[in-house]
């Protein structure tokens, strides 16, 4: 895989993230970064956020998930990387 060919990040996001703005907010910094992808709570509390487009904006919206500046408190952010899957038109909150 070249170094900035397109990927698709999930992240499943840790912490106090639901009913503060964290998916408004995530999905403003991707689409600043030209991602598309969506953001959606999850029944546990978390939110799952995926992200296609360049390696390198991936990795920038990885950063700013993981050292604040985000509404709420993430604890923690586990990550997946691979193939991009089918077009994702936009960046949507779920």
């Amino acid at each position: 895989m070249l170094a900035d060919s397109d990927v698709r990040l999930d992240a499943w996001v840790h912490g106090h993230v639901q009913g503060v703005g964290f998916r408004w907010w995530t999905r403003s910094r991707a689409l600043e970064l030209g991602l598309t992808g969506f953001a959606a709570n999850k029944p546990d509390g978390r939110v799952h956020v995926v992200a296609q487009g360049p390696r390198s904006a991936c990795e920038q919206l990885l950063d700013l998930l993981t050292t604040g500046g985000s509404p709420g408190r993430v604890d923690k952010v586990i990550t997946d990387w691979s193939e991009p899957a089918d077009a994702i038109a936009g960046f949507t909150e779920r």
